[in-house]
């Protein structure tokens, strides 16, 4: 590596098409970009990217930890259970974090207000105010680091246009939301269920229209910058056709 890494992996994003000024929600397998590359150099690398005038948001989803057995939830201390990437990006200094149970985005940049205010308003894992419905309004892309379509959160909220059968559980959880000024409220928030059922986002990708998604190489990791809104539009007429087009039944 260089002598300057945020640098050079700020080169390659611009390569693969990472625009300053862009709003972007990363999705990421740290270890796909190979010689133990340190948390903080990517995201450093991301930002540098984007510039001042960018956003970068990653998902801090906590289901794995928050759930019926343990409905707490804390803006500061409640671990993210998608990844080191994510988990490093959310205690960074300036990162704001948006106040949902299960599935909370963490963000920092001139957009970070209008992608995380409010999500605490929703009901469901990703309603009308979490940030993966707001992104695509927002001219957002989604960068998908050495992972495929299968860990695109987006494509939750997605579902929630339509409300598949297999989608949500059937009573709520009353979870206590704490925030980062160490404030309290309670929300009752019906849980992804899934029961029966395998996800098949990978199914987006031969949707999707020319020009919407771009391959590329970053150090180790394939790749894919992926335009949000042509992903919302083309998911959402598929879904709308087919309840079932993104599961299998196990």
């Amino acid at each position: 590596m260089n002598i300057n890494p945020h640098l050079e992996l700020s080169n390659l994003l611009k390569d693969l098409g990472v625009k300053p000024g862009d709003t972007l929600m990363v999705h990421a397998s740290l270890r796909s970009l190979g010689e133990a590359m340190p948390a903080d150099i990517v995201s450093a690398g991301l930002r540098r990217a984007l510039g001042p005038e960018g956003t970068l948001a990653m998902p801090t989803l906590s289901y794995e930890t928050v759930n019926a057995e343990n409905p707490l939830f804390d803006t500061e201390e409640t671990p993210s259970c998608v990844g080191s990437l994510s988990e490093a990006f959310r205690r960074q200094q300036g990162v704001v974090r948006s106040l949902h149970p299960t599935h909370s985005a963490a963000a920092i940049g001139p957009n970070t207000s209008d992608l995380l205010v409010g999500h605490e308003k929703d009901h469901t894992p990703c309603g009308e105010h979490s940030p993966f419905a707001i992104l695509p309004k927002l001219g957002g892309r989604i960068l998908f680091l050495g992972c495929d379509f299968t860990v695109n959160t987006m494509m939750h909220a997605v579902e929630e246009q339509v409300m598949p059968p297999y989608l949500l559980e059937e009573e709520p959880v009353d979870f206590i939301l704490t925030d980062a000024r160490g404030r309290q409220i309670t929300n009752a928030v019906r849980c992804h269920s899934f029961k029966g059922y395998v996800q098949r986002y990978d199914r987006l990708e031969s949707l999707l229209p020319e020009g919407a998604i771009k391959r590329g190489q970053l150090l180790a990791a394939d790749c894919m910058l992926v335009d949000a809104q042509a992903a919302w539009d083309a998911a959402l007429a598929a879904i709308k056709k087919d309840p079932l087009y993104f599961v299998d039944k196990e």
